[in-house]
């Protein structure tokens, strides 16, 4: 299904709420946030489904024993994850990092730490690279913003990390 882009933008205000419902309910925690990558009109598809397992079992091995909550979502506009746990913000950040940058799909996955002010705090920060495109090693928003990659190649190239992935289980 084709998503509009009235559609993604109601849908980041509903994560965004359930982002504050979850801070206000979890005052002395950190919040992380998990969304797949998925260029395009059409967000739920059978690579954003592996990406999103992946992600979530990436994410869920990496904080066990530190976990206070979970809550999934798979909506139209994609898949999404919270995730409360008891590690400070910068340590909760600093494997967000780790998965983005060294799982074979981290490049998809979009881990999210929100600050005090319910902010997702910047990899630089921690000393993290800014994020790097997926065709290319331009930082992914310098491409985003001048689309750089036609959807195409974008998908292609997903397809190919999907399939390199899914061949290596």
């Amino acid at each position: 299904m084709e998503i509009t882009l009235d559609k993604l933008l109601a849908s980041r205000d509903r994560r965004v709420e359930m982002q504050q419902k979850l801070r206000e309910t979890n005052p002395n925690s950190t919040l992380v946030c998990l969304t797949v990558i998925m260029p395009g009109n059409i967000k739920r598809n059978l690579f954003s489904l592996i990406a999103s397992q992946a992600a979530i079992n990436a994410l869920l091995n990496t904080l066990e024993g530190n976990i206070v909550d979970v809550v999934t979502r798979d909506l139209e506009t994609g898949y999404e994850a919270y995730v409360v746990t008891r590690l400070s913000q910068q340590e909760a950040k600093q494997k967000a990092c780790e998965i983005e940058d060294n799982h074979p799909l981290g490049r998809l996955f979009d881990i999210d730490v929100l600050d005090d002010n319910g902010v997702p705090m910047k990899r630089e920060l921690l000393g993290f690279a800014p994020r790097r495109c997926l065709m290319c090693d331009n930082e992914a928003r310098y491409c985003m913003r001048n689309r750089t990659h036609s959807p195409q190649e974008l998908n292609a190239q997903i397809q190919k990390m999907i399939d390199s992935y899914v061949q290596q289980l």
